[in-house]
């Protein structure tokens, strides 16, 4: 089996892409040196293009990624969708066209990881398969103005595999009483977040990053000069989540608390399903528990049900006997009959997380303001992914090391 470093990322044309081999700017050469704060898949991600470009490069985090504990990564659905997601939305045109680049990248290098080493015959454990995916309307999709230039926007793309047929959901004997009349569907990476996880952290290390244990709290830009000192660092990356909030000082970050059931997937207790089935409804039909229903092929035995989309709700006590998630099961057995016999994943029969959202769309850039002596601010800011860290990860990524290299020079 090869190892994970054995893959890189490289800057073409603007755009992040996937490469087998070693790096091939050796670890003696690295000069610049970056500090990320935040290990889940958008620090991890930022490391690895960092170090493939040629910095040295310090990860810190309070948590990384277990099966014991883990880390909100873990827990996302992580099913590649064009923007808006499901579960997200963008308060501006211009951030949505952003997030449409950054998808795309990402669709590609999630493609790209997917194959990488078939061709020799070796196995790699990253957990990334491409899956079909159908998105589900209970009116025709053309009835929505958002909805069909969604549908238009796929297409023109080119994603592979894309469908628009008002007969899909009678070939996945969608139940009758849904109400669905109209789908789309195409060909999307699917990530098994606990085997990538473990796998990007790896690989990250092997690169000849460095992961430090380590609770930075309070805000960045007042402790800029003493973070750089602690680790010796030129930049900083905040790629810190949901603890966003108080290391950029952004109020406008909250949490959007998600919850999934795990059931085991093996066909002896109802149909054993291959394909991600989603239901597309609009903001304007959703219910306190986000409305939505998300059911997922996790790897070869497991089937994810979900999903809650809950805003400002911080804690994490939910149990299978809480109403939403109740609610939530309900509505996906409802539109795939036979799911009620399922048994419930022994290991994990729930999971939940804060997903880490921001009002003001995803964040990627320099910050604007002067420390306390005047001098211009040296942190670069990537977060408020909501939903959507892995489908935006190679793009966020690429775009934070060309911010990088700019800031080399100053």
């Amino acid at each position: 089996m090869s190892g994970p470093a054995d893959v890189f990322l490289v800057l073409q044309d603007g755009e992040l892409e996937i490469h087998e081999g070693p790096s091939p700017i050796p670890r003696t050469q690295r000069n610049s040196h970056i500090v990320i704060i935040g290990g889940g898949v958008t620090g991890l991600t930022t490391a690895w293009a960092l170090l493939d470009a040629g910095f040295t490069v310090t990860v810190v985090s309070d948590r990384w990624a277990s099966a014991e504990d883990p880390i909100t990564s873990q827990i996302a659905g992580a099913l590649w969708e064009w923007p808006p997601a499901v579960c997200g939305s963008h308060t501006s045109a211009a951030s949505l066209e952003r997030s449409k680049g950054w998808c795309m990248t990402s669709y590609r290098a999630f493609s790209a990881l997917s194959t990488t080493f078939q061709a020799r015959g070796e196995k790699v454990g990253h957990g990334i398969r491409l899956r079909v995916a159908n998105f589900l309307f209970d009116r025709p999709a053309r009835c929505n103005a958002e909805d069909y230039k969604k549908i238009l926007e796929i297409e023109e793309a080119e994603i592979p595999g894309f469908m628009h047929d008002p007969v899909l959901p009678m070939r996945h004997a969608i139940g009758r009483n849904c109400g669905i009349v109209d789908a789309y569907r195409h060909i999307s990476p699917v990530i098994d977040t606990d085997a990538y996880m473990v796998w990007l952290r790896q690989l990250v290390g092997n690169k000849g990053g460095r992961l430090v244990t380590h609770h930075i709290s309070g805000s960045l830009l007042e402790q800029e000069d003493d973070i750089l000192a602690m680790f010796r660092a030129n930049i900083i990356i905040n790629a810190a989540g949901l603890a966003a909030s108080e290391a950029a000082e952004d109020p406008t970050v909250h949490p959007l608390r998600g919850a999934l059931i795990r059931v085991v997937n093996d066909g002896t207790k109802f149909r054993k399903l291959d394909e991600a089935i989603v239901v597309a409804y609009d903001e304007a039909k959703r219910d306190d528990d986000g409305g939505i229903v998300f059911i997922l092929p996790r790897n070869d035995t497991t089937l994810l049900l979900g999903g809650l989309a809950q805003p400002n709700e911080s804690s994490l006590d939910l149990t299978l006997d809480s109403p939403e998630v109740r609610r939530m099961r309900a509505r996906c057995e409802r539109f795939l009959p036979g799911l009620e016999h399922a048994d419930l994943d022994p290991h994990a029969p729930l999971v939940q997380a804060l997903r880490p959202a921001r009002r003001e769309n995803v964040r990627v850039e320099r910050e604007p303001r002067r420390k306390s002596d005047g001098s211009q601010s040296r942190i670069v800011h990537s977060y408020g992914h909501g939903g959507s860290g892995f489908t935006l990860s190679f793009g966020c990524a690429g775009d934070v090391l060309q911010l990088c290299k700019c800031m080399e020079h100053d």
